[in-house]
């Protein structure tokens, strides 16, 4: 399978420091406003309701497949909520809300095959539950 990439990179302070992103044709700056209140640029957060917006989208399209249908379109949102609990921020939260263009389906169907692409997409399973691998160094400065 894929292994894919992403850089970050981060100066500063968290409340006066500075950093970018990094991944395929992606290079974008990310702040403490951006992250925690409204500023320019983007977030971790906003990142993860992609993958997961795109993730579901596909997913459902492959499932719509399977039952040998077309979708013309699938157009999903994530709002990702950002909250914090007694350890400190964490992702409360997330809203999925998709719009699809399907000829042939049953609400029904359709109902079975959403539940379970929310539920069986990659992102969406990362989501609930992750092993995270930490290689971490010190570097001279």
């Amino acid at each position: 399978m894929a292994v894919r990439s992403a850089h970050a990179k981060w100066t500063g302070t968290l409340k006066d420091g500075k950093g970018t992103m990094n991944f395929a044709n992606y290079s974008g700056p990310y702040t403490y406003l951006s992250r925690f209140e409204e500023g320019d640029g983007t977030n971790p957060e906003e990142l993860i309701g992609a993958a997961l917006s795109g993730c579901f989208s596909m997913f459902l399209s492959g499932l719509l497949s399977g039952d040998n249908l077309v979708p013309e379109s699938i157009e999903t949102t994530a709002r990702v909520h950002l909250g914090k609990d007694e350890t400190g921020p964490v992702i409360s939260t997330i809203e999925l809300d998709s719009r699809v263009r399907c000829n042939g389906i049953t609400p029904e169907r359709f109902d079975e095959l959403a539940a379970t692409a929310k539920e069986k997409c990659p992102v969406s399973r990362l989501v609930a539950s992750a092993e995270v691998k930490l290689s971490a160094r010190l570097l001279e400065v």
